[in-house]
């Protein structure tokens, strides 16, 4: 894995930490990967929701076949073909998207959402379920308390609390996108669920849990 960690590396001085949201979004989407099917095909979801009424849009289905095994820290050489080949068959054009994974909250400061926005040049923020390295300071209960994801001197991000009481998410950028505007887009898309609603959303149509209606050509 060399050559994919100097590639790592390398990329990861080009993703962009200042912000390019548009000042009126109108869709966010969300991004989320199937295990393996018994023939080796891993299918990707991609939902795209209005903003800020959530609702959903679109979505589209994608399948490749991973090119590497699963290897902690290198999720982007897997998924990234089949989030792809779904985000290629959207109608609408989303103007931010949420990964469920790391962006530069990672060893090489280039996680999964930072590949997507690379490959994408959307706007694009990663928030995951959980810590892939660092430390911060407790969080308060309440819902949207934050604190930065620290990892040898570097603010990789922020771990924050969408949910009072409920466990955190740890948000970072992914490309085209500051960590503040990263944080508030997260907060806003978390509906009754620690989870934005692009991720929920996801994850399900991922599973094929959605009526065959909603996945147009995909």
């Amino acid at each position: 894995m060399e050559e994919a960690k100097s590639l790592q590396l390398e990329l990861a001085g080009q993703v962009s930490h200042v912000n390019e949201v548009p000042e009126q979004l109108r869709y966010v989407a969300g991004i989320d990967i199937s295990p393996p099917d018994g023939d080796g095909w891993v299918h990707g979801a991609v939902v795209v929701l209005k903003w800020p009424e959530l609702e959903l849009a679109e979505v589209r289905i994608g399948r490749a076949k991973p090119p590497i095994p699963y290897i902690p820290g290198y999720l982007a050489f897997r998924e990234v073909p089949a989030a792809i080949d779904a985000l290629e068959k959207l109608q609408l054009t989303p103007d931010v998207i949420l990964v469920d994974g790391q962006g530069t909250a990672h060893p090489r400061r280039f996680g999964l959402a930072c590949h997507m926005g690379l490959v994408t040049e959307v706007p694009t923020i990663g928030c995951a379920k959980t810590r892939l390295l660092g430390r911060y300071e407790t969080l308060a209960a309440e819902r949207g308390a934050s604190s930065l994801l620290i990892d040898k001197g570097d603010a990789m991000g922020k771990v924050v609390r969408t949910r009072t009481d409920v466990s955190p998410v740890y948000v970072s950028v992914g490309h085209k996108m500051d960590i503040e505007t990263a944080v508030a887009i997260v907060l806003k898309s978390c509906g009754k669920y620690r989870l934005p609603e692009t991720t929920r959303f996801a994850h399900l149509a991922a599973a094929g849990k959605y009526p065959e209606g909603l996945y147009g050509n995909g």
